[in-house]
């Protein structure tokens, strides 16, 4: 086993993935982002510098996991980190959402996360260490309308988080997840802007005041990757301004 850490960023290419994987690279961790968009993960490879690598991967195949984790494993040695961000959301009134939107956004978002998780955990249990991060969201600390199959994978997402500690903790695996609050991007802040009374109801809530930047993602997600948070797991980590707490 090589002393350098291996990671493993899903949704990678953009984002909160790309600032998470950012902040991996930087510090000196060999980073392997994986998505769907070949030319988006090429772009982000270059910005990752000679410590990123991408695989392209539709992780809503769920079959295809188990190969995609043998060929990392092989190639870089182990996985030391695995960061779980790769998800989907859509937006449709209650009543309009079809058994096929609900079914999709659960495989891509729960069924894909567990498949991930338990083919890197093997490899985890051999070297008896590794890390593993789960994005959440404001999804599943509160009722947000309009995204029920969203909600209802993040919801499983905390659940899965804390059981998966209380198994994996006690052979040498933590796990936690990062429950992002409002945080800027070009889509949230033109999602915004168009729409003020929702704009004024995040930013009323939000004890800061403000967004947060991708990078404060990257750094939760740094801190609870490294030997700092050495007796943290099954937490869910809300980086939100005080978004959760907000009245």
């Amino acid at each position: 086993m090589s002393s350098k850490k291996v990671a493993i960023v899903t949704g990678g290419g953009s984002g909160l993935g790309l600032a998470i994987s950012k902040a991996f690279t930087a510090n000196n961790i060999t980073t392997i982002i994986i998505g769907r968009d070949e030319q988006k993960l090429k772009a982000a490879k270059e910005q990752l510098g000679e410590n990123g690598f991408y695989k392209t991967c539709d992780l809503s195949v769920l079959t295809t996991i188990p190969a995609l984790i043998e060929d990392i494993v092989k190639e870089f040695g182990q996985v030391d980190i695995l960061v779980n961000n790769a998800g989907i959301n859509m937006k449709k009134e209650f009543i309009e959402v079809t058994d096929e939107d609900f079914q999709k956004v659960i495989t891509t978002n729960v069924n894909s996360v567990f498949s991930m998780s338990r083919e890197v955990v093997k490899h985890m249990l051999i070297q008896k260490s590794g890390c593993i991060i789960n994005i959440s969201s404001m999804a599943a600390q509160y009722g947000l309308p309009k995204v029920i199959a969203y909600s209802a994978s993040k919801t499983a997402i905390d659940g899965m988080t804390r059981a998966m500690a209380v198994e994996l903790s006690p052979k040498g695996i933590r796990v936690n997840a990062i429950a992002p609050g409002f945080i800027y991007s070009a889509m949230t802040a033109k999602a915004l802007d168009s729409d003020p009374e929702r704009k004024a109801k995040v930013f009323n809530r939000t004890p800061m005041g403000h967004m947060g930047q991708p990078e404060d993602i990257g750094a939760a997600a740094l801190y609870l990757a490294s030997d700092g948070a050495k007796y943290v797991t099954g937490v869910v980590l809300p980086v939100d301004g005080g978004n959760s707490i907000g009245f």
